[in-house]
């Protein structure tokens, strides 16, 4: 090719918007993006019509969006698409829940979901496509006013998200926070398409969740006298301040009733039979040793778990499972399973007695006996277990689903055996490691975890045939507080890492490209991260 032949290919290259700037930068990344000149204008006048039954609620929360942050609402339509933002659902369909398709001309705004989650995500979709104020909520009264009109890119979109389970975790066992918080939390997660927060309510240094046919779970479990002082651990040092908090079953009712209407499935976790010592505080006959226990004012792993040998600890663990199934009505309930040590078992008459009895080989098989018989009940009452991978060992529960955080072993175990996996491995997902230089971060719990080894993560292992990664149902970023003591450094931990994550989970993998996604980051996510009021991690807009 002669060089003026390749310098009119550029110039009409150019003309063509080949290396124009992309003015679509959405997290996750659609699976299909064809962008198109021009632009839709919104005002207060433009119509919003809900076309189809059961996307009320949707057209709600986008006009409440705009309420809070552009200072307007647009008025309901029936019909009529002329110069309107048109939601309709039903007529297209992927393989998860939450395909839609976004047709953004100069005329109209189209929008066709699978159902009413495919509509949520695509006005998800179109929420960052809005020129982001600069000043947050408090100048939302003169928003319209400083861009004249909201103008959003013209643009066909076609997406649907890579896998079924995209997760966040939230541990507020060893520190607290409240209903205000979760809310925020679930809002962020809703903003990038994950659609299950797992809600980690009981732990060694805390019980979180009211039941109130065992009231002195939180009258006793959920306070501890101190918290120890991370930098004096060795030896031990605590801070002299009680510390405590749990949430009353009228604000889980609350919570989890806001999170269905953000699309997202509340899973709840209730640990057992380890990480179990503030129950036992509460109540020292499910221990081994009859106590007395004290509510753990350190981090760690303990000696005293749940007494497998008594019969009394499946009631008051049924019981509880009873009052936790009314309040979340998700498929899966987790109980935990990991970082139980045998060392009272191996001593305990009851327990020994009942691996005898049984047949058991050894107090492994005695962890599976007791995995099994809560599985048994909670698939009575039409729900199933899902579990750390510890549950693997002595044998897995028939219909259990293996969340695998000691790297991908156990999630590749499972999968291996026709299990449903969750893949959550420290190594990629653990929102409490470092993510910049420990010198330069605030404390944390240890490790080294960068934005772009997150967006580095394949869940389904090249180790798995094609059958096997079918079983790999997703994975989830795991946000452990023993050193997260405050709102802004738990946001600080999770975003933007969070943005990584939700693409590895969105987008096709083919499609992904780390130096793209910073682009979109440092073009759009960063103004919505602040227009949120998000406390995140600088470090990859810089």
């Amino acid at each position: 090719m002669d060089m003026k032949r390749f310098l009119m290919m550029l110039v009409l290259a150019k003309g063509a918007g080949v290396f124009a700037q992309s003015r679509v930068n959405i997290v996750p990344k659609p699976v299909t993006v064809n962008e198109l000149q021009g632009d839709f204008t919104i005002s207060p006048s433009t119509k919003l019509v809900v076309d189809s039954k059961g996307l009320d609620s949707d057209a709600a929360y986008f006009n409440d969006y705009l309420q809070q942050f552009y200072g307007f609402k647009l008025p309901l339509a029936a019909k009529g698409s002329k110069g309107a933002i048109v939601l309709s659902s039903g007529k297209i369909k992927g393989k998860y829940e939450g395909a839609y398709h976004l047709n953004i001309s100069t005329k109209a705004v189209k929008i066709e979901g699978d159902n009413a989650t495919g509509v949520f995500y695509a006005l998800q979709s179109l929420i960052q496509l809005l020129p982001v104020p600069t000043g947050g909520p408090a100048m939302a009264s003169g928003a319209t006013g400083s861009f004249g009109a909201l103008n959003v890119p013209c643009a066909h979109i076609e997406d649907e998200p890579r896998f079924a389970y995209r997760g966040l975790h939230l541990d507020v066992g060893r520190h607290f926070f409240g209903p205000a918080f979760i809310k925020k939390y679930l809002d962020l997660m809703s903003h990038y398409k994950y659609n299950t927060f797992h809600w980690h309510l009981t732990e060694d240094q805390g019980w979180r969740i009211e039941i109130k046919r065992y009231p002195l779970l939180t009258q006793v479990g959920s306070q501890r006298k101190e918290t120890m002082i991370a930098k004096d651990f060795n030896p031990y040092q605590g801070d002299g301040t009680p510390y405590g908090g749990f949430y009353t079953q009228d604000e889980i009712r609350d919570i989890v009733k806001y999170a269905s209407a953000l699309h997202i499935t509340i899973i709840p976790e209730i640990e057992m039979p380890g990480h179990s010592v503030a129950a036992l505080a509460a109540y020292p006959y499910l221990g081994c040793t009859g106590g007395p226990y004290e509510v753990d004012t350190k981090w760690g792993v303990m000696d005293d778990i749940y007494c497998a040998g008594n019969d009394s600890v499946f009631t008051f663990v049924e019981n509880v499972l009873d009052e936790v199934m009314n309040l979340f009505p998700s498929k899966y309930i987790h109980i935990g399973g990991d970082e139980a040590p045998k060392t009272r078992w191996k001593t305990c008459p009851k327990c020994q007695k009942r691996i005898h009895d049984l047949g058991l080989k050894d107090e492994e098989g005695l962890q599976s006996y007791f995995i099994g018989r809560i599985e048994k009940y909670l698939n009575s009452k039409g729900r199933s277990i899902i579990g750390w991978d510890e549950i693997l060992e002595g044998g897995l529960a028939p219909n259990a689903t293996v969340m695998s955080w000691r790297g991908e072993e156990g999630g590749i175990a499972a999968a291996q055996q026709q299990h449903n996996v969750v893949m959550t491995p420290g190594k990629w997902l653990y929102f409490d490691h470092y993510q910049a230089d420990p010198k330069t971060e605030p404390l944390a719990i240890g490790g080294f975890l960068p934005v772009d080894t997150v967006y580095s993560y394949e869940p389904q292992s090249a180790k798995l045939t094609e059958d096997q990664k079918g079983y790999v149902i997703g994975a989830q970023g795991n946000v452990w507080t023993e050193y997260i003591a405050t709102t802004d450094y738990c946001e600080y931990m999770v975003y933007p890492r969070a943005l990584a994550l939700s693409e590895v989970l969105w987008t096709p993998k083919e499609q992904k490209n780390y130096a793209d996604f910073l682009t979109r980051a440092k073009t759009q996510q960063e103004k919505l991260l602040k227009l949120w009021n998000v406390h995140y991690a600088p470090q990859i807009f810089q």
